[in-house]
């Protein structure tokens, strides 16, 4: 009668645990299109990226292109821009980040154009735009100050301007925004 007892437990349980699994894998199943639904559709990951032509961006000049919505900033640096970023005491800085940290080529800065204190758009793209102290970026706004790094020098900023991951397609073409193989310089 002991073992009878036993065998029939035996089973019980059996059937609690299968039940159990059953129930666990059809809620799995269930919630998989949910899940599988908030990942970004083939056309925002292709919004997500763009590729720019810099073969007309002369030393010392400035592009601005737009990515993910946002202005990217890309300048082609003079020596002298280069030398003055490399030289200073970077550790010394709010955010402190070395130039080549932040660059894949030194004479190239590729940035987000978008301060970061309160999201405005910093001058310093154009010719004649007020620059700052820092020959970089000023914004009007509140007074921030960047460098030709698009590292914080000065005003309430608390960050860099943001480096989003890019690489160079070729001599004339850098492709930014997502990938998997892309160095991802300032992070």
């Amino acid at each position: 009668m002991d073992q009878a007892v036993k065998k029939g437990a035996t089973r019980r349980d059996f059937l609690y645990l299968t039940a159990g699994a059953m129930g666990v894998v059809g809620a799995g199943s269930a919630a998989w299109p949910l899940i599988d639904s908030m990942n970004p559709a083939a056309d925002t990951l292709a919004a997500g990226s763009t590729e720019v032509d810099i073969s007309k961006v002369e030393v010392g000049s400035a592009l601005t292109a737009v990515w993910r919505g946002s202005p990217l900033f890309i300048r082609h640096r003079t020596p002298e821009e280069i030398k003055a970023v490399r030289d200073m005491d970077w550790k010394s800085l709010r955010d402190p980040q070395s130039d080549e940290d932040r660059t894949l080529k030194a004479e190239w800065i590729i940035i987000k154009g978008v301060c970061t204190h309160l999201g405005c758009i910093p001058l310093g793209q154009k010719a004649g735009d007020p620059r700052g102290e820092f020959n970089g970026w000023f914004c009007p706004c509140h007074g921030s100050e960047y460098d030709v790094s698009g590292r914080i020098r000065k005003g309430p900023a608390p960050l860099n301007m943001f480096v989003p991951p890019y690489k160079f397609v070729s001599d004339t073409v850098v492709h930014v925004g997502s990938g998997h193989d892309f160095p991802n310089p300032g992070l």
